[in-house]
């Protein structure tokens, strides 16, 4: 059964989560940052760009306003502007990187995919041939 205080927190939750969603991130290109500001509070997600890469490399929500679905509206934005400048996106940051394993597109895994096989590659050099399951 539910109470009039149960209702209300309900009511705000989702006037909170629809606010996040109304608030578009602000893209700082020369900062190389997203933010949103909530309630007085400002979410930001940080970015590098080299050669056409975008590193995400941190995600930061201030719990006052966390669990909002806050990181996730910066992520959103933040590839939908790698998309637009056709970079590939590398998710130094474990909150990017898990929402990118949660949420796979086409062009992030991608290039998660040119990593792996680049890190293969430093591995097992093409002039070395290895040896599989014996001596040379």
């Amino acid at each position: 059964m539910s109470t009039l205080n149960d209702d209300r927190a309900a009511d705000h939750d989702q006037a909170a989560h629809a606010a996040v969603h109304d608030q578009a991130a602000v893209h700082d290109p020369a900062a190389h940052q997203f933010r949103i500001e909530v309630d007085g509070h400002r979410a930001v997600l940080d970015y590098t760009l080299t050669d056409a890469v975008m590193t995400i490399t941190h995600t930061g929500v201030p719990a006052d306003i966390g669990g909002r679905g806050i990181a996730a509206e910066l992520m959103r934005a933040a590839l939908a502007v790698a998309r637009e400048h056709h970079w590939s996106v590398d998710p130094l940051c474990s909150y990017a990187a898990a929402y990118l394993k949660k949420h796979p597109g086409k062009a992030e895994q991608r290039h998660l995919d040119e990593l792996l096989d680049e890190a293969l590659d430093e591995s097992y050099p093409a002039s070395d041939s290895p040896t599989v399951g014996g001596s040379s």
